[in-house]
């Protein structure tokens, strides 16, 4: 069955009803190991995990079930020459609203979770902005919902876009990261001495066309080559223990996104356990075959495509890695 439905700004998505083999494998990411098998990614090693150089510091790894804030910044100007990661707010000269939006959010994760899905559970809650990564605007609030591999996407009735679903399948392989994720990115000297003393970071750009890795590290910015960012970044505490400081990444680059460059920068971050009720229980009952597919990274309706461009959007987004050209 395919239903139609009409998005703000007048995007039209299609969605498809039930879990066939195509939509699964048109919603499994390239995401190098953090999300799903390494198999689906095209990594330098089997495992997709970075060895690390003598004298590069331990890696470090989640506590079992954790509790979050963050506050995110949509850095759309000037982003070229003050890239992330950031140790607070983008710096001066960049200012809020002229080059940089703010927002929040908050991440709950509880790696014990187990399920008929998988283990692990995880939510990220956004707050009145969505994740910004897809081609369409993101002024609601959204939460992605991971049990198991099965991720959900949630939207809420006080702002949720004209015809969107409560509740679609963002992906049925898009696992929580696993507590010793970081080993899946490369280590970074030059985002670490950006984090600040104490800091380690790790990123990587890849190319949209192969998924590819194209760089280590967030400098310099490689959004005019089509390129796309992921970096995870942390400081020690006064016990000297390593947490998570700022998840740094490319967003959408054009409008109505207009997000070349998100940071989530943590302000709290506590092992407590998340409460499920308040959580993943909105979406623990539901029968994945029921629910619509998000289609999220491929709207139809966007209008143009760049040289090479997949079908459908202008940039490539986290949806096209792997596949933009070759659709």
């Amino acid at each position: 069955m395919i239903q139609t439905l009409k998005w703000t700004g007048g995007v039209a998505a299609v969605v498809v009803l039930g879990w066939a083999a195509t939509l699964a494998g048109a919603q499994t990411y390239e995401t190098y190991g953090v999300h799903n098998d390494p198999k689906v990614s095209p990594c330098q090693s089997p495992d997709c995990r970075y060895p690390r150089a003598p004298g590069t510091p331990a890696d470090p790894v989640y506590p079992a079930y954790w509790s979050a804030k963050w506050t995110m910044y949509r850095v759309f100007n000037n982003y070229q020459k003050y890239g992330p990661p950031y140790r607070g707010r983008p710096p001066l000269p960049l200012l809020p609203v002229r080059d940089y939006e703010v927002s929040y959010g908050a991440t709950y994760y509880d790696s014990t979770w187990r399920g008929r899905s998988g283990e692990g559970a995880m939510m990220e809650h956004y707050d009145k902005r969505c994740l910004p990564i897809f081609p369409i605007s993101n002024h609601f609030t959204c939460s992605f919902i991971s049990l198991g591999d099965t991720a959900f996407f949630v939207t809420y009735p006080q702002d949720r876009p004209k015809g969107m679903p409560p509740v679609c399948l963002f992906s049925p392989a898009n696992h929580p990261p696993r507590r010793d994720f970081i080993s899946h990115l490369p280590y970074s000297a030059g985002d670490s001495a950006r984090i600040g003393p104490g800091g380690q970071g790790y990123s990587f750009w890849v190319a949209a066309s192969d998924g590819k890795v194209v760089q280590a590290g967030a400098s310099p910015d490689r959004t005019a080559d089509q390129a796309i960012l992921f970096g995870y970044g942390f400081q020690a505490d006064a016990a000297g223990q390593q947490m998570p400081q700022s998840f740094y990444f490319s967003g959408y680059p054009l409008a109505p996104a207009n997000a070349p460059i998100v940071s989530q920068n943590y302000t709290s971050f506590a092992p407590v356990r998340p409460d499920p009720a308040k959580t993943w229980d909105q979406v623990s009952g539901l029968d994945p075959a029921t629910l619509p597919a998000c289609h999220l990274f491929d709207p139809v309706g966007a209008k143009g495509a760049l040289k090479g461009g997949a079908v459908g959007t202008p940039a490539p987004t986290w949806g096209d890695i792997g596949r933009w050209g070759k659709r």
